[in-house]
């Protein structure tokens, strides 16, 4: 992993860090399978979303919206809510099932998001009635066409880091140096909230489900603690943890953690369904878990690929690359596979931005790489002993996932400030400000410039 440990310090890639700074770092990233960094420049440190307001996302799709239509579009801004919650609170308030509610994207829960969201027979009026904490609501138009997961282009973000412990010059001078390093992209990693940002299990549900554990994963899922959640959480998960009393769970467990409570209600009726349980949970969330499982595997062969001295914006011989579609996007339904015939002119077209490497989503029918970018994906199967079969889940397989390729680079071009931090005295911020393709995560590009 081009890593060289010392006694009191470890290097990474050109940059000296504290033992215990490396280790919380990889602790925390070690479980969603990102190993390294790709910069080798000294990060700036600094925390973000010191407040909401530090981390603004804004959807960027090519809907045009009519005043006719069986589907009212509304713009939904929002800060401190998941998707997923808001759904099932707004389904309650409007008295309608969540299916009738859709949206092209997930965004972060602590952050400020613009996105639309489209509901199936609704008006303006019983929209207009809707009121809810850190929510607005605004009709934009109506469509014949439910908004689908997938179907935006990007997100537009400005993102301010904050209590940076360097000067100004200093500061400038490093996101510049790194800004250098990413001119041909960033590694596309999965970012934490793919996985859970205060308790990362949902790759974890997702494996138990492709093993066919379906017990395990509705355990995890319900009652699996962590340190990092506040105490009220992690105190009645334990208590079911240990008992795998469902009973009790359903009258301890807040009415934040709606979605548990509704898995255990059902398994207190119907004992041992446990896919039954996680039908419960909108068709969206479900197909989140093996998707998160997907995700950390990619993480890891992307981190092996990199820590191997592979370039993410090169091809080689053995490779898979996509080429990018009418609306400029990578389109991985379009694959060719790289050889010593070709790979010049593969290259080429990379360097153009036309196209791109990738690496696999594993799913029941993957498409591998050949040769050494084809053993990266086969030792980290191996090694991880994933069963691609279990990917057609039987017990529930309306979430089966033949597998696809992702690209493994995020092309991105941030502006920045640097200023003088007003609410950390003597100290300084960042903003930046850039555009991702969808399904790229904001902070993977961030914690290559913080390294924290």
């Amino acid at each position: 992993m081009g890593m060289v440990i010392f006694v009191d310090n470890i290097f990474i890639e050109g940059n000296c860090y504290s033992y215990g700074f490396y280790q919380e770092i990889m602790r925390t990233e070690n479980e969603i399978g990102i190993g390294l960094f790709y910069s080798k420049t000294p990060g700036i440190g600094g925390v973000i979303r010191q407040q909401v307001e530090d981390f603004i996302v804004s959807e960027m799709t090519n809907r045009t919206e009519t005043t006719n239509g069986n589907y009212l579009i509304a713009e939904l801004t929002k800060q401190n809510w998941d998707i997923h919650h808001l759904a099932r609170d707004l389904s309650r308030i409007l008295r309608i099932s969540q299916k009738r509610i859709g949206w092209a994207g997930t965004k972060d829960k602590r952050a400020v998001t613009t996105q639309k969201i489209s509901i199936w027979e609704l008006s303006e009026e019983e929209l207009a009635r809707v009121k809810l904490k850190d929510v607005e609501l605004k009709a934009v138009g109506r469509s014949n066409r439910k908004l689908s997961l997938g179907e935006l282009w990007g997100n537009r973000f400005k993102i301010t880091i904050r209590d940076i412990g360097l000067n100004a010059d200093e500061t400038r001078f490093r996101v510049e140096a790194v800004s250098r390093e990413l001119e041909n992209g960033a590694p596309n990693f999965f970012g934490v909230q793919r996985f859970g940002e205060i308790r990362p299990v949902t790759h974890v549900v997702g494996e138990a489900l492709v093993r066919g554990n379906l017990k395990d994963a509705a355990m995890t899922y319900i009652a699996r603690p962590f340190p990092d959640e506040p105490d009220e959480f992690r105190s009645v998960r334990q208590i079911v943890w240990d008992s795998g009393d469902f009973k009790e769970g359903i009258k301890i467990y807040p009415q934040k953690l709606q979605f548990e409570k509704a898995m255990m209600n059902h398994l207190v009726a119907h004992p041992d369904d446990f896919s039954g349980a996680f039908r419960t949970l909108s068709q969206n969330l479900q197909k989140m878990f093996l998707h998160a499982y997907q995700s950390y595997i990619f993480n890891i062969i992307l981190s092996r690929r990199i820590g191997k001295g592979f370039l993410i914006h090169e091809a080689y011989d053995g490779d898979i690359v996509c080429f990018k579609n009418d609306r400029g996007l990578p389109d991985t339904s379009r694959l060719q596979k790289v050889t010593r015939d070709n790979l010049d002119g593969i290259n080429n077209l990379i360097k153009r931005s036309r196209a791109f490497v990738t690496a696999p989503l594993v799913g029941y029918d993957t498409q591998f790489a050949e040769g050494e970018p084809g053993g990266i994906e086969q030792e980290v199967i191996g090694e991880l002993d994933v069963n691609l079969s279990g990917f057609r889940v039987p017990d529930m397989p309306e979430v089966a996932s033949k597998g696809l390729r992702r690209e493994i680079v995020i092309p991105v071009k941030p502006g920045f400030t640097v200023e003088t931090d007003e609410i950390n005295e003597g100290k300084t911020k960042v903003v930046l400000e850039f555009s991702l393709q969808k399904g790229a995560y904001a902070t993977t590009v961030l914690r290559e410039y913080m390294k924290n």
